[in-house]
């Protein structure tokens, strides 16, 4: 009596998991155009590939993305939030699920004294209840979807502003992500890692203690 759309039951769970991964690599190049202008001002005093003459460090750096993932204690704690939101839909959907199979039980214990139109009607009944928890479902995963991305642009401004602010001093003309799924860098001197730059600014901008 159940319809065959079972299967699909799952295919949600991963809606969040990897979120702020997608959110901080819109910054991969927004420090070309911010580091033209800070080189601009400064063309006639330093080299346009070295970051100064004493070191002769290339005007690049990056930042690892899992790290910022884990360690940033408001992307941490909202990434918490948005799973744990996601897995009351998900058990809520379940329960929906058990409770048809319940009734169609209790249904079949009838055994032979089902009659056919009984039984059509109450198959009848039994597709409308599962088209209403399917429909919830979606409701209720379509509303977490734009609070997810609500929060994906909220955290990439404060990257964005965070990382404004940090190549004044910096200079840098790239600063790249690497992370998983995302990282196409060979090989990475960890002296450009400016991860835990990162981290500790954004903690500290956004009032809450880094993770040891």
């Amino acid at each position: 009596y159940l319809a065959a759309n079972k299967k699909n039951r799952m295919k949600n769970l991963s809606i969040v998991l990897n979120l702020v991964l997608l959110v901080a690599v819109g910054i991969l190049y927004y420090l070309h155009f911010s580091g033209n202008k800070s080189a601009d001002k400064q063309t006639k005093k330093s080299s346009p590939v070295l970051a100064n003459s004493t070191n002769a460090r290339p005007l690049i750096a990056y930042v690892e993305l899992d790290s910022l993932n884990e360690k940033i204690t408001y992307i941490r704690n909202k990434r918490k939030e948005l799973e744990a939101e996601q897995r009351v839909i998900e058990n809520e959907w379940e329960n929906g699920y058990k409770g048809l199979e319940n009734q169609k039980n209790n249904f079949l214990k009838k055994g032979a004294a089902i009659t056919q139109e009984e039984a059509q009607q109450f198959q009848g009944v039994l597709m409308q209840q599962q088209q209403q928890i399917d429909e919830r479902k979606q409701s209720l995963t379509q509303k977490l979807g734009e609070k997810s991305y609500k929060f994906m642009d909220d955290i990439q401004k404060k990257l964005k502003d965070f990382l404004n602010d940090y190549n004044m001093e910096k200079n840098y003309m790239y600063i790249f992500t690497t992370g998983t799924g995302l990282d196409y860098m060979v090989y990475k001197d960890s002296s450009l890692n400016i991860t835990e730059d990162v981290i500790t600014g954004m903690n500290e901008k956004m009032k809450l203690p880094a993770k040891e």
